[in-house]
């Protein structure tokens, strides 16, 4: 799980004083990554989910970050009626059958129950509403670029796809190497294209800010959209936040809490106080995603699975950091929208934001 995140989670355990009715809440943050690489692999999240089905005193399993981890533990958590709320899968198989993986999502529903929630809209959402505002932008031309990951391909293809519906003209739909060092190369295929907008689908792990900074060493002129997975401080830092300044924009899903309204105004006060630094989107869902695991805790009152799995799924939350919001029947949060930032003073700031219309959604997959 990324900083970030983690950072989020144990905001929300802090805010209830680590304790739900007689019970003590403990938080284990579990590494699905290789040491080598740093990238999460099958056999860790395995591993992760095995340990907490195996404990009893585990009762919600808060991840994963990668889509693709997720199809890895969601089976296992699943046949043990362990809840599992994700704070960034965006991968539409995992909730909703379609164009992915032959299965889903019932291959990770083996008992015929759900377990599984996520506190981020899928990208059958974020992609087409990414092309909608570059379209609006006066966006005509662009090149798309993923990270030949399961989330960074699925959100590019539906932004690409959406791109065509609206008229514009897709240069090309292009995959990089995420072990690559650089991608000067690559960038000279991109500004030959001549685009008005490059595309990324991807994340600061799988190098969409080294990819972000040799467009700019390049000096390309094209405007630079990212999806949520790069809305972070480390693609920033990898980049060059200086050189992306009013140039870069970014989306996420759901509202952004720079948009003034109580309980995001208290939230940004308590995070700017516990560490120092504006909260990340990631940090957001992060939080997010503990609070209602901590609520349906509470709710139950016991140690009780499957208890816990149906009040999470009955949650509603009314005036949250994200907005009003509930989980459907699928497991899907009900928000709607997805908000565009741009770089400002080295950091990502709020934009404006784009509502969900007649995006005539696919179910293509974090």
């Amino acid at each position: 799980m990324s900083d970030e995140v983690v950072q989020g989670i144990r905001l929300a355990i802090e805010e209830v004083k680590g304790r739900v009715g007689r019970f003590t809440l403990e938080y284990r943050d579990l590494d699905n990554s290789a040491s080598v690489s740093g990238r999460w692999t099958s056999e860790g999240e395995a591993a992760n989910a095995r340990l907490a089905v195996q404990d009893p005193d585990v009762m919600a399993y808060v991840g994963t970050l990668n889509s693709g981890a997720a199809r890895v533990s969601m089976p296992i958590l699943n046949y043990a009626d362990l809840l599992m709320v994700s704070p960034a899968n965006t991968a539409v198989g995992l909730t909703k059958p379609g164009l992915g993986i032959p299965g889903e999502p019932g291959v990770y529903r083996p008992s015929g129950r759900l377990n599984y929630i996520r506190v981020v809209p899928a990208d059958d959402l974020q992609g087409p509403l990414a092309a909608d505002w570059a379209f609006g932008r006066g966006v005509r031309r662009v090149f798309v670029v993923d990270d030949a990951g399961v989330y960074g391909q699925g959100v590019a293809s539906l932004f690409a796809d959406r791109c065509r519906e609206k008229g514009m003209v897709v240069l090309a739909h292009v995959s990089i190497d995420p072990q690559a060092a650089e991608f000067k190369s690559f960038v000279r295929s991109v500004m030959s294209a001549d685009p008005d907008l490059v595309y990324f689908g991807g994340s600061a792990r799988t190098k969409g800010g080294q990819l972000a900074r040799d467009l700019v060493s390049a000096e390309s002129e094209a405007i630079l959209l990212v999806s949520d997975g790069c809305r972070t401080k480390a693609f920033l830092d990898a980049a060059g936040a200086a050189s992306l300044e009013g140039r870069c924009f970014a989306t996420s899903a759901g509202l952004s809490p720079q948009q003034s309204d109580c309980s995001k105004i208290m939230f940004l006060q308590r995070y700017q106080q516990k560490y120092g630094t504006c909260p990340s989107n990631a940090a957001i869902h992060g939080y997010e995603a503990a609070r209602l695991a901590i609520r349906a805790i509470a709710d139950v009152g016991r140690k009780d699975r499957r208890a816990i799995v149906e009040s999470a799924f009955a949650s509603r939350v009314d005036d949250g950091v994200l907005g009003d919001w509930s989980i459907d029947v699928n497991g899907d949060t009900t928000l709607q929208e997805v908000s565009v930032s741009v770089v400002r003073n080295g950091t990502f700031e709020h934009e404006e934001v784009v509502p969900a219309a007649d995006i005539g959604k696919k179910n293509v997959s974090r």
